[in-house]
């Protein structure tokens, strides 16, 4: 179908305004707001929005042309300075586990969804602006954000999607010509950045929190009316609402929450920031704050400065984090169920599905033809060990093995360590001892492969089709932050470029495909991040 040239012909329905109950207030200040999943809100005007991206991908889901985004209406409304006909601006109403604690009502605090597309396929879209002012949520925040966390969103949501990881997915990055005050150290000496917005785009942004504030003030009218809504909008295949389709749902919910978490640690990703308001109900990634990507193989690593001492968050414990953030989406829809049984069954679950998705990842990430409990085991919990003798790069090392020799048994230890020496910070740190055990591990490797009966021709091109040549490692998103802040963004759209084919040898790009730099190992922007933005 052709693809529209004009903004002006999005096609509105705004399904979540029409069906569910709005804030009885309209004023935008700073409240409490009670039985209402949203509050209306228009976006703030910005003085001189700029162009910096926008997908190509996402536009045509939107039916967009390219013309029609580098329009200057594409800017002006993408920046928050216009609103198109249909559109019903409005901020939702959400709470949240903070790091395993109730913080009570949190909200849009700076977000206001425009509201949602449906395109000629009838598929919707919400749309979302991040950063275009304060609303009823924003509490002491003033709604802004700063160009730096807007090109980290923004690169991360469309390289997510090329990963093949379910996430939330970025229209537009633009900078508004007005500059936005940050603590980024919180070390009390904020300064004055750049201030952007990006348009967020996904079928629905609802987290589980926005079930867990109505939940929490006892609101059950409204949890009900909610619930039934997303099951009819969102997961229609169920069935009309009832207490056995609410069980069906919250298991579906589960299913949807350890695929996302497992393709994270597939990739290497590290959230950062799991709290239960950043929690899909569709099992998207969501809310890319000070995320990060597993460079040196640390389970333990942690990119949120505020995580730094609990590592609540950290890279081998998204899993488990899931299940108890799912553990208090049981717990705000039982009011509608009153079962505790099922549900405590279907977290149980949760454990073991978790396990069996786990295991299968981990067999293609090792080119095998299927999981075998008698040697994958104690061969991914030996791998899980030899990663961590030296630092090693995770990305990488996954790469690099597939072009390791398994049809011949016979290398020696130097032959066989080659293909890998590439993903080792200090390859002379490998000490005698770790060489054996390195060497060890893959001479079990090349005999598992041996026993499938597997070619190196097939199993390099099955593993390169699922372990990465290219993430967004913090650095690369850091250097073109670097150059967007002087008004250059062509290291911006370079990377977007890059990231649309992350499996791809790309040969002209695998500077992008090494190891992080040393200036960058505790270099701001690149190691650990603030929630600052």
């Amino acid at each position: 179908m052709a693809k529209q040239t004009s903004l002006s012909t999005l096609s509105f329905d705004n399904r979540f305004v029409e069906n569910l109950p709005a804030d009885t207030e309209t004023d935008n200040h700073r409240r409490q707001v009670m039985s209402a999943c949203y509050s209306f809100v228009d976006p703030t005007k910005v003085a001189a929005p700029k162009l910096v991206a926008f997908s190509s991908e996402v536009a045509s889901l939107l039916d967009l042309s390219e013309e029609a985004c580098l329009s200057d209406d594409f800017t002006q409304v993408f920046a928050g300075n216009q609103l198109l006909a249909g559109m019903r601006p409005h901020a939702q109403c959400y709470g949240g586990h903070q790091f395993g604690n109730w913080a009570g009502q949190l909200g849009d605090g700076r977000a206001i969804n425009l509201g949602e597309v449906v395109n000629q396929q009838g598929d919707h879209y919400a749309l979302q602006l991040k950063g275009s002012g304060a609303t009823p949520y924003s509490r002491t925040a003033d709604g802004l954000a700063v160009l730096r966390s807007s090109v980290r969103e923004f690169l991360c949501s469309e390289a997510m999607f090329h990963l093949g990881v379910p996430t939330t997915r970025a229209l537009s990055l633009v900078t508004t010509g007005e500059k936005v005050v940050r603590d980024m150290f919180y070390d009390g000496r904020p300064q004055a950045e750049q201030g952007a917005i990006v348009c967020r785009v996904a079928p629905s942004f609802l987290r589980f929190g926005s079930y867990e504030i109505h939940a929490a003030r006892g609101d059950v009218g409204t949890l009900r009316t909610l619930v039934d809504f997303t099951i009819t909008t969102e997961f229609p295949h169920l069935g009309t609402p009832s207490v056995d389709v609410y069980l069906n749902w919250f298991a579906e919910v589960c299913e949807r929450t350890a695929d996302m978490i497992v393709h994270w640690m597939r990739v290497g990703f590290v959230h950062g920031v799991m709290n239960t308001d950043n929690m899909s109900i569709l099992g998207l990634t969501i809310d890319y704050g000070p995320y990060g990507w597993l460079e040196d193989y640390d389970p333990n690593w942690t990119p949120n400065t505020t995580d730094a001492s609990g590592r609540r968050y950290r890279f081998g414990h998204q899993g488990q984090v899931a299940q108890w953030n799912l553990f208090q989406l049981a717990n705000a829809i039982y009011p509608l169920i009153e079962q505790a049984e099922p549900l405590r069954k279907i977290l149980n679950d949760y454990a073991e599905l978790y396990e069996q998705k786990w295991q299968t990842m981990r067999t293609k990430k090792l080119g095998f033809n299927s999981y075998n409990a008698v040697t994958d085991d104690a061969l991914n919990t030996e791998l899980h060990e030899v990663l961590q003798l030296v630092e090693t790069d995770m990305t990488i090392f996954y790469r690099k093995l597939a072009d390791v020799d398994c049809e011949n048994l016979h290398l020696s230890d130097a032959e066989l360590l080659a293909p890998l020496m590439d993903a080792y910070y200090a390859p002379d740190a490998l000490s005698t001892a770790d060489k054996t055990r390195t060497c060890n591990w893959l001479r079990q490797y090349q005999q598992r492969v041996a026993d499938d009966g597997t070619s190196n021709l097939i199993r390099r091109q099955r593993m390169n089709e699922i372990n990465p040549k290219y993430v967004l490692r913090n650095y690369m998103a850091q250097l073109a932050i670097d150059k967007a802040e002087l008004d250059d963004f062509s290291l911006v759209n370079e990377l977007l470029e890059l990231l649309r084919k992350p499996y791809d040898e790309q040969v002209d790009m695998a500077h992008f495909a090494v190891k992080r730099p040393d200036w960058a190992r505790d270099r701001a922007g690149c190691s650990m991040l603030s929630c600052s933005s």
